[in-house]
């Protein structure tokens, strides 16, 4: 009977949890390989992160604090607090220009760029023979697009003497250099930024061939038309990736700058028809040696890429649909 007794008592207190301190072998082991995983990873990870601060972090920091000083590269920062700021929104006229120049840029390369990179997706999307080469040969305006040489040529074509006078001229249209006009120069740079939709054709033709055509095949049952079933298929179906462009093409935009340096000789001209932002940033810091209002030009950029894009982020709430929504 004692025995019993001990036997049962015996069991029941190997069934009773264990201390915290008497943890298995097992366990013990995979918290210290866990740990050694870690350290290995942080150890891999430092370059990264000594190059993110020194790189990145503290240009960053250094800059706003240029923002509040005069500096003209040749003698310490003077500290002068919102004076830059002052004179950005309140003296400087050539500030609302450039403001006004780039924001026509944006509201014009935008749209026609995402109109044309869609539409010749679609194209592409017909089944279309060599579909291989076709979206490497449309593909490679995006890589080349940005270059100082593109943008060189490009002052060519549209010169006075360029392809696109002597090709009016053929039709008996006499037209001066388009880049030399304040009417046409920025749409010119319009046009060079369209020519580089390579980068959103491909990513609007990967998103095409995920559409399942049984959709397409019940909107034309129910007696939807071609326009109809672009509306109501297409489009929904591709609004993440219409954002995900959209973002990039916006962002992007605002921050055009060779086209316009180099099509403009680095003036903004004729008469500031081209004075984007960015190039007048770098006039005032590198040109003038503004360097001070250049770095408070460049955080007023920063902000209203900011506000820019949360916009955006909160408009998509309205018309972009992902495919786990209910």
């Amino acid at each position: 009977m004692k025995e019993n007794v001990a036997g049962g008592a015996g069991r029941a207190a190997e069934r009773l949890p264990r201390p915290a301190t008497q943890q298995p072998i097992a366990v013990r082991g995979r918290g210290r390989r866990a740990a050694g995983d870690n350290r290995a990873a942080y150890a891999f990870l430092t370059p990264w992160l000594i190059g993110m601060a020194v790189f990145t972090i503290g240009p960053m920091l250094f800059s706003l604090y240029l923002a509040f000083t005069r500096y003209d590269l040749s003698s310490a920062p003077e500290w002068i607090g919102l004076d830059n700021f002052r004179r950005m929104f309140t003296t400087d006229p050539r500030f609302f220009d450039s403001v006004d120049v780039t924001l026509t840029y944006v509201l014009w390369s935008v749209p026609l760029l995402l109109a044309v990179s869609l539409g010749l997706a679609m194209l592409l999307n017909r089944g279309m023979r060599f579909l291989t080469g076709y979206r490497a040969l449309f593909y490679m305006p995006s890589l080349i697009g940005g270059s100082v040489a593109v943008a060189a040529l490009w002052r060519q074509i549209f010169g006075e003497e360029g392809i696109v006078n002597k090709a009016l001229a053929a039709v008996g249209i006499d037209h001066g250099s388009w880049v030399g006009d304040p009417g046409s120069a920025l749409y010119t740079i319009v046009v060079l930024q369209v020519w580089t939709f390579g980068s959103a054709m491909v990513i609007f033709l990967a998103g095409l061939r995920q559409i399942p055509q049984e959709l397409y095949d019940a909107a034309a049952v129910d007696g939807a038309g071609p326009v109809r079933r672009f509306r109501s298929v297409t489009l929904p179906m591709l609004s993440p990736l219409v954002f995900f462009n959209l973002l990039l093409s916006v962002v992007n935009a605002f921050q055009a700058f060779t086209g316009a340096y180099v099509v403009s000789n680095g003036t903004g001209g004729p008469s500031d028809s081209t004075l984007f932002y960015t190039l007048y940033l770098y006039e005032q810091g590198f040109a003038q040696l503004n360097m001070g209002y250049a770095a408070a030009m460049a955080w007023v950029l920063v902000l209203g890429l900011a506000v820019f894009t949360g916009l955006l982020f909160l408009s998509s709430r309205y018309w972009v649909h992902y495919g786990d929504e209910r």
